[in-house]
Parts: C-alpha cells; structure tokens; sequence
C-alpha cells in the first residue's frame, strides 16, 4: 500500500504511479475529506482496476496524526511506500534587494535555481504549541512515522520513506538550538534542511528494520505553493524569460507532472541500493525532457542524529502532556 496525497505534486504523483501500475494500492491523505473523495473518484473513473482509499490527517494537528495512524494500523498490515509530500510556506515575502543585487551577481542562475535568500516568510504557533511550518513540514510527519512503524519496519521486505525537500534546503538557516525556527525569518528552508537531517538519521536508526529513507526535490513547479509567492498572472507574464533561463537552469520543472520525475524514479529503485546521504531532484531541460539529477547533501550524521534524539525528546513531552491533559479530562468528567 502507498500513502500520498490529494493535490499538486501530490495528485500528479498518484496519476504517474497509477499509469504504469493501475493495480497498485494508493491511500489518499489529505486534510479536505471533500476533495479528497472528488480526487478518488477521478482516478477510480481512469483506473478502475486500482484500489485507491483515503484517510483523514492534518499534520499540523497531533491529535488529526494519531487518529490517522490508528485508522491505517486498523486497515492494513504494511505500507509499502509514504510519500511524505505535505508542506507549508506561509504568507512568503520576496526579498526585493536580494533579487536585485542577485540579478547582477555571478550567482544569478543559482539564486533563481534555489530561491537562496529571496524568500522570508511568517510563522505562527499551533494548537499543540510548536511552530507551525516545523509541526507541518516536519514534526508531524516524524511522528506518523512513530506510529506507523509496526506496518513499515519488516526486514524480509523493505519499505520506503519518500520526502518531499527542496533546492532551498539551507545548512545556514538550521539550528540544532532552535531547530523549529522561532527565532529566524526562513522556516521553511530551515524546516526543508530539517527534513534532510531526519531522512539520514532514519536510516541510521531503521535501515536493519528493512525501512528506508529518501529524499527529493521536485523544482520549482507551479502549484499552490509557488502560487503563494507571486499570483499566477505574474508567472504567467513571467513565463517567456523562464522558459529561457531553463537552459541555463533545470529547476524549472513547471508542471506537477514534471516536478514527480525524481519522486516516481524512487519508487521504482531498490531502498536498499540507494545512498542516503544523496538529494535525489527532479530536473527538466531547456527542451522540456525530464531527468533525475543527484546532489550530497550538505549535512554530516553525527548531528542527524542529534537532532533525531530532540525529535525523540519532544515526542516525549508531547505524549506526557496529552496524556496528562486526557487524565484531567477523565477526572473532570467524572466529578460532573
């Protein structure tokens, strides 16, 4: 069974995955039950032979994230693959000096290839008291994982973590003392690195469990998210000049078809066979053909696996609390 999403880079992933496989398992997750059922209904009508169901999880919500898990434990014995495609980058700002200087600098075509320093954004709290883009992009994905691993760790048949990174993954905006980014303006980049860090440490800790972990980039493609940064009527005005500095930058996937290239290619690989210390990205030429480039990622293990261990320190005070917060709600309950 293959978990994934409803939308954007999510939806165009279920599309390929189904069209060389229409018999494969996906399992919907998304947040909207509404369009997640128009979503089913559309691939079932495409691919009648396919098994495609959805669950409910929000993985900015705790609680959404437990009540998902409890629901795919009750439904299946494994997972095969999770796509872990859900990401936020709230209320982004472009840094208007930074692209101007770039555009003048030798750095032009890395600049707009990664986004590096053009975008801030805003960050808020969430109900469970973490940073929102860091309980979205990353811890809430972290704690799935938790949840789900009697149904992904069967060392006779490996299973396969599926990240969705980015090029905008930044050493510089990460910290091991505020690794949820409260005090910076980059979450999401910082979140991105984040997620790298993890994916490594994963495999550090679950490889002999036969669980894997990969990480992928899909490029720039105009979904929701990149939406958020200019209004489609800008990049749509902007599209002659991007189509020109494809040439000089495979980032430039565009479409959600063309951001899956690196996602679907992993599907098909051994886990076991790949490298774990490798970004695997979504790429797209100057003449449209899509491939798969390879990048080391800028991290070293020894601090993957300190952060793992915040992760586990954080989950921990997380379950105490909940379950504190249960055991006051039962005894209030009761004095009624």
């Amino acid at each position: 069974m293959r978990k994934t999403q409803t939308s954007g880079i999510g939806l165009a992933l279920c599309k390929r995955l189904l069209a060389e496989d229409d018999e494969l398992h996906l399992c919907l997750a998304c947040r909207n039950m509404s369009k997640a059922e128009a979503v089913c209904a559309a691939l079932l009508a495409s691919h009648p032979t396919a098994e495609v169901t959805i669950v409910q999880v929000d993985v900015s919500n705790l609680q959404s994230v437990f009540q998902a898990s409890k629901e795919l434990k009750q439904r299946f014995q494994r997972l095969d693959c999770i796509y872990l495609n859900a990401g936020i980058m709230p209320n982004p700002q472009l840094n208007i000096k930074a692209l101007f200087f770039g555009l003048f600098s030798r750095k032009v075509i890395h600049m707009f290839s990664t986004a590096e320093g053009l975008l801030t954004q805003g960050d808020k709290i969430t109900a469970d008291g973490l940073q929102e883009v860091f309980e979205t992009n990353v811890f809430g994905h972290f704690i799935l994982i938790r949840e789900l691993e009697p149904l992904l760790c069967h060392s006779d048949n490996p299973s396969q973590l599926i990240w969705t990174s980015s090029r905008n993954a930044r050493k510089s905006n990460f910290s091991l003392e505020d690794f949820q980014h409260s005090k910076g303006k980059e979450p999401y980049s910082s979140s991105k690195y984040a997620t790298d860090l993890l994916s490594v440490a994963l495999n550090r800790n679950f490889n002999q469990q036969g669980l894997y972990s990969n990480v992928a980039c899909p490029g720039t493609a105009l979904t929701n998210l990149t939406y958020g940064i200019l209004p489609p009527f800008i990049w749509t005005l902007l599209m002659p000049a991007i189509l020109l500095l494809r040439f000089f930058a495979n980032a430039f996937t565009l479409t959600p078809y063309n951001g899956t290239e690196a996602l679907v290619w992993l599907f098909h690989q051994k886990p076991e066979s790949l490298n774990p210390l490798i970004k695997y990205l979504s790429a797209t030429t100057g003449f449209g053909r899509n491939y798969i480039m390879t990048q080391k990622m800028d991290l070293d293990e020894d601090t993957a696996e300190k952060f793992y261990q915040k992760l586990l320190e954080l989950e921990k005070h997380i379950r105490v609390t909940i379950q504190r917060t249960d055991n006051q709600a039962r005894l209030s309950g009761s004095c009624l």
